[in-house]
């Protein structure tokens, strides 16, 4: 007996003595891996990365940047019924354990020494607090030394943040597959609703996800996910969150998830999407732009985008059919086999131009073509099994000239295998279309502000994404004239001071031939007025009234008006031989269609940060009364206009007025169809390179440019009041359909006095040819006779040649 108690303290010697050393190895082994943990302390400041979501004028969400798709919302803010769901199938004990559930450790260590050697991945009995110290600050490696860092971190995590600080990081981390991090991003990408508008299945299936994001994919694994998703909805049952009733409804829905689609989310908004990114990324830098969370809401009115981009579409369409040819399909495909749907769906094609449709050729005759249309995507992603034909009709691609001219039969346009855009039309058919060579842009803008409410860069995004409207540095031509002609009002000129029209030689220095500058259309017209030369854009007026006033006076006013920074004081550039861009001159024309306050083109409208707080706001008025707290029966606050007075508002009545003749008797006639006061300009480089419009009612103004992207001849006719000025028409009569009319404001002092619109001299009121013409103050229509580039009594002045002098005395095509 003796013996064997001594055998038994012996052997407990050496238990103690093996204990005590396992102990001292195993706290040498974790006070080893504690020097390498993270700090955890640093989640106190953890700020995740959220997506900076970017707004239209009425609210809707446009686009969303960002490189983890995130929304962070507050615990406070998350329903409870999110919050058992995530409890019930991640970690049922999670506001009873102290950061581990030992229980569930011994299983995992059982199943894992099970399965050694099988190949399996090893299993967890993570924790929520676990995954958020492996989330936040360990790796995903599947290393015994990896779960020890975790259940440490745990520990530690456990006690310097309370549960719900723990819950909240873990609910807005945690990934929930397609690209979706955290329960507010991935409720809305999965299923278009916020968080709080969520349904007892759709938040199971959330709950479901996190185990295995692509293994419970919604289309993918459909069966897969409802069956994780009933087990969700068990687990919540079995816990007491809802009922078993309630379980029973919840399990019998489907799994209804309508993936929200990346990109654009505003209709024809690319353009615009794109310079708001730029512009953000320039004033904050990428970092922020995609990862800090900022709240845009900018200045695109989201109608009229749409209405921009259809008028802006349908104009270079339009010029596409009459000035070009057929250049062939976009692409061939095989139609040996019976489905053509496959491939055809893998040809690529834009994807912003809803109107069209690609389709193949599947046979042709002399008059018509049979073409099956791209098969529809259904809600799986899954292509539809439905094949569409449709019948394309040679008298509806007589527009399709090859060689020259209009085809004879189908047979020379289109062949078996060719795949093509195709357009439905109100009636049902179908009609053949390309993508238009030439390009343009169109800018609205609001006059007094200086808000971009619409903006088209261009035929189509997925096609191009330079953006014409703002990048595109293009000769501006005759549309540069109205600001030589307020500079000349703004100095001394009448709009009854009368220039000859007549040829005249520029000296451009030694060894160059001198300039002689040409009306469009080669004639002269002799003695004219101000009024004259804008309405029907005479150039040869137009050198001769810069020549007279100095062109660093021009130039001046040139980069007044923001149309260009350092203009060439050369009198070329009295004729738009410069380069500005559509933006540019769309927000100079605002200028004087309010009254000549300068107004800076913008985008955006207020920046918030992720807290709400506004970082920026496009506000350029000052209100020093605005910030009282409560009314106490005090004057209403005012709103000071320091805005940069740019133009004397008397001059921007005079030369709104000279410009409301382009439209009613100039060179823009067509737009008298908007069928409310307008004023604009048109606009035609050498050649017919360019071709614009810009012109504006008292509450919008528009800029309208069209050319190709190399510049080069649009062909003879492609002006600006043939090409441009009938898309600023079609988007005028859209855009302001439901505005009633408003007549351009008359400042106070302004005189209208009755004169002859031809030779600018007072006229009785009612007599044949005469207008009311404004005045300034201590300005009259001249009693006599005189023009500017001509010596009244004594003869012609000495700079003009004796052709000039001819001119004068007999014109070459009388006074216009």
């Amino acid at each position: 007996m003796r013996l064997f108690l001594k055998f038994i303290g012996y052997l407990f010697g050496i238990s103690v003595v093996l204990g005590l050393i396992a102990a001292a190895g195993l706290w040498i082994y974790l006070n080893d891996i504690t020097k390498d943990l993270p700090d955890y302390t640093a989640l106190k400041d953890y700020e995740p990365p959220v997506m900076t979501r970017v707004h239209a004028a009425d609210g809707h969400l446009m686009y969303e940047f960002a490189r983890e798709r995130r929304l962070f919302i507050p615990i406070q803010a998350i329903p409870d019924r999110v919050k058992q769901a995530f409890l019930s199938a991640e970690d049922k004990n999670f506001y009873e354990h102290i950061g581990i559930d030992p229980w569930g450790i011994g299983r995992a260590v059982i199943t894992n020494v099970r399965n050694s050697g099988s190949g399996r991945r090893l299993v967890g009995a993570s924790t929520i607090t676990q995954q958020v110290a492996k989330n936040f600050l360990l790796t995903g490696e599947q290393k015994y030394e990896r779960k020890i860092k975790e259940a440490l971190l745990a520990l530690r995590i456990e006690q310097a943040f309370t549960k719900d600080e723990i819950l909240e990081l873990y609910l807005n981390e945690i990934y929930l597959g397609v690209g979706a991090y955290g329960v507010g991003a991935a409720s809305l990408i999965l299923f278009d609703k916020s968080v709080h508008e969520l349904e007892l299945q759709e938040i199971a299936y959330l709950a479901a996800v996190p185990k295995g994001p692509s293994n419970y994919h919604p289309y993918r694994y459909r069966d897969r996910a409802i069956e994780r998703r009933n087990w969700v909805i068990d687990r919540m049952v079995e816990n007491g969150y809802v009922s078993v009733q309630e379980g029973i409804e919840a399990k019998a829905k489907p799994l209804d998830v309508k993936l929200r689609p990346t990109g654009n989310l505003v209709r024809g908004s690319e353009y615009f999407s794109e310079a708001v990114r730029r512009q953000l990324a320039a004033q904050y830098g990428e970092e922020k732009l995609y990862e800090d969370g900022l709240s845009v809401r900018t200045s695109l009115n989201p109608d009229m985008q749409l209405k921009a981009r259809k008028a802006l579409r349908d104009g270079l369409v339009d010029f596409d059919h009459k000035r070009g040819k057929w250049r062939g399909p976009i692409g061939n495909i095989e139609i040996a086999s019976s489905d053509w749907g496959a491939a055809l769906d893998k040809v690529q094609t834009l994807n912003d131009v809803p109107e069209w449709t690609s389709a193949v050729v599947l046979s042709v005759s002399n008059q018509k073509a049979v073409v099956g249309l791209r098969p529809e995507r259904l809600a799986n992603r899954k292509l539809s099994t439905e094949r569409v034909r449709a019948d394309l009709n040679l008298s509806d691609m007589k527009w399709a000239r090859v060689n020259g001219r209009a085809p004879r039969n189908v047979q020379e346009v289109l062949n078996p295998g060719d795949v093509v855009y195709v357009q439905r039309m109100p009636s049902g058919k179908y009609v053949l279309r390309q993508i238009p060579e030439v390009s343009g842009a169109l800018v609205a803008m609001d006059p007094h502000t200086g808000r971009v409410l619409a903006l088209v860069g261009g035929f189509s995004y997925a096609e191009s994404q330079f953006n014409r409207a703002t990048q595109a540095w293009r000769q501006p031509g005759s549309v540069f004239k109205p600001f030589v002609y307020a500079a000349a009002l703004d100095n001394g000129y009448t709009p009854s001071s009368v220039v000859l029209d007549a040829p005249v030689e520029i000296e451009q220095g030694p060894g160059q031939d001198p300039w002689k500058p040409q009306n469009y259309g080669g004639k002269f017209y002799g003695p004219s007025t101000l009024r004259t030369g804008i309405e029907l854009s005479r150039n040869v007026m137009t050198v001769r009234l810069a020549q007279d006033m100095g062109m660093d006076l021009v130039s001046e006013y040139a980069r007044s008006f923001g149309i260009d920074d350092n203009m060439m004081p050369v009198l070329s550039m009295s004729l738009g031989a410069g380069e500005t861009t559509v933006m540019r001159m769309t927000a100079a024309y605002s200028m004087m269609a309010n009254g000549g306050r300068r107004v800076q083109p913008t985008l955006i409208d207020r920046i918030q940060n992720r807290y709400g707080e506004t970082i920026y706001q496009n506000d350029q008025l000052v209100c020093t009364n605005c910030s009282e707290e409560y009314w106490d029966n005090q004057a209403e606050p005012e709103l000071i206009d320091t805005r940069e007075q740019v133009l004397d508002p008397m001059t921007a009545y005079q030369i709104t007025s000279m410009m409301e003749g382009v439209v009613q008797r100039g060179t823009a006639t067509g737009v008298k169809a908007v069928g409310r006061p307008v004023a604009g300009k048109t606009g035609t480089t050498n050649d017919e390179r360019d071709a614009w419009f810009v012109g504006f009612t008292p509450e919008l103004t528009v800029g309208v440019f069209v050319g190709y992207d190399t510049p080069r001849k649009m062909g003879k006719g492609a002006t600006g009041g043939q090409v441009a000025a009938p898309i600023f028409t079609s988007f005028m009569k859209d855009a302001l359909q439901d505005a009633p009319p408003l007549e351009f404001r008359v400042p106070n002092g302004l005189r209208l006095v009755s004169i002859n619109r031809r030779t600018g001299l007072r006229a009785s009121a009612g007599s044949p040819g005469t207008i009311l013409e404004s005045f300034k103050p201590g300005t009259s229509p001249p009693d006599s006779y005189s023009v500017i580039g001509f010596q009244d009594e004594i003869g012609i002045r000495q700079d003009l040649s004796p052709e000039a002098g001819r001119a004068v005395m007999s014109g070459t095509g009388g006074l216009y």
